[in-house]
């Protein structure tokens, strides 16, 4: 059976609750707390606010490692507390070993049991890229700028008449499904010599950047994120929608769910903006149409003005990063064309649970004892 969720209030304390946004995960666990097995890695924090690097650590050492769950966990911790991890030289990890490891990072840190790793849903697409060994997965998306061109000529607005808008870039993996990812596992294989960054910010740190009474009214708004090329790429190419992908809920081709603009993170239990901008954020329920674009643009302008909340990955090749999609979005840079050579990367995904919003969770800041003002 797939999990329920509780609808009552979601715990603005203005006293509007929206009742369509769950306040809770049943299948979730409490917050977790980490528990030491991963001190022995050395590694160095990317800012003082997100990510952090394990230079030396090689993600099949801690799959065979004889506490390999216990490891797993707490990286997923790290993971959700840092919101983004990195990992160099894993010349070693093979698809099948990147594949179970972001399972388990989602299956050890409590999604709802019947979930597992999302399926594209134009996995069929003929234009889609085999993977380095000749062969294709359901659960593996083949990252390349050139491919995409092809997969998504249907998308509207893909043809530029004006310089890129790089703000569009900024998204969280599968906010177009009802049930989204939790944990993203890339991994590059080819890299041009400079080029192709990836940045992520955190949305806890957005969250604590606007002001009280805004965060309040905030989580009483849920957002549409609907991305209808899928539905014209099949169209256009002849063939059917994957389902189900990743979640027994995740199984129409609307592609079009409402998200709770604020969501708790279920392995921390702190808040951050989720569905309030990004690729996927069509529009912001609940408000007029100036009222969305305004709730948007003021989200995107905390992203933009505040860079010491995002962290920078110059991939390098055979680099991985691990992020969770609850409480961080990611941005790749357009820039490679600029350049010789290629860039390849082939990415699983974890599907976690319906976005919520418990009335008890805090936000980082608050959590740690961390002044907003310094």
């Amino acid at each position: 059976m797939p999990s329920a969720t509780e609808n009552s209030s979601n715990g603005a304390s203005n006293g509007y609750a929206n009742p369509s946004i769950p306040t809770s995960c049943p299948s979730c666990p409490t917050p977790l707390k980490y528990s030491g097995t991963l001190d022995a890695y050395p590694y160095f924090e990317i800012t003082p606010i997100i990510g952090r690097e394990y230079p030396t650590v090689k993600i099949t050492d801690v799959l065979n490692s004889p506490n390999a769950e216990a490891q797993i966990r707490d990286l997923a911790i790290v993971i959700s507390e840092r919101g983004v991890v990195f990992f160099r030289d894993q010349n070693d990890l093979n698809v099948p070993d990147q594949k179970r490891f972001c399972d388990l990072l989602g299956k050890l840190s409590g999604r709802p049991e019947e979930n597992g790793l999302h399926v594209h849903p134009i996995y069929r697409d003929p234009g889609n890229l085999t993977l380095p060994d000749g062969s294709t997965d359901e659960n593996i998306y083949v990252i390349n700028s050139e491919a995409q061109k092809k997969i998504y000529r249907t998308m509207a607005g893909r043809k530029l008449t004006e310089p890129r808008d790089l703000s569009r870039e900024w998204h969280s993996d599968s906010t177009f499904e009802n049930v989204p990812s939790d944990f993203s596992f890339l991994k590059m294989e080819e890299t041009p010599p400079h080029g192709g960054d990836t940045l992520w910010c955190s949305g806890y740190e957005i969250y604590d950047r606007i002001s009280p009474s805004f965060q309040r009214y905030l989580e009483t708004l849920t957002a549409t994120c609907a991305q209808p090329v899928f539905r014209s790429a099949a169209s256009a190419g002849g063939y059917t929608i994957m389902s189900p992908r990743g979640s027994p809920l995740n199984n129409d081709d609307s592609f079009a769910p409402s998200h709770p603009v604020v969501r708790t993170n279920r392995v921390t239990g702190w808040k951050a903006i989720f569905a309030g901008v990004g690729l996927h954020v069509t529009k912001i329920n609940e408000v007029y149409k100036y009222e969305d674009e305004l709730i948007r643009d003021y989200i995107m302008r905390l992203i933009t003005r505040n860079h010491d909340c995002v962290a920078r990955m110059k991939w390098t090749k055979n680099a991985a990063a691990i992020w969770n999609n609850s409480c961080v979005w990611h941005a790749a840079t357009p820039d490679t064309h600029l350049v010789e050579g290629n860039r390849v990367g082939v990415r699983a995904s974890s599907i976690g649970e319906v976005p919520y919003l418990d009335p008890k969770s805090k936000s980082r800041r608050e959590a740690l004892g961390i002044p907003v003002v310094e």
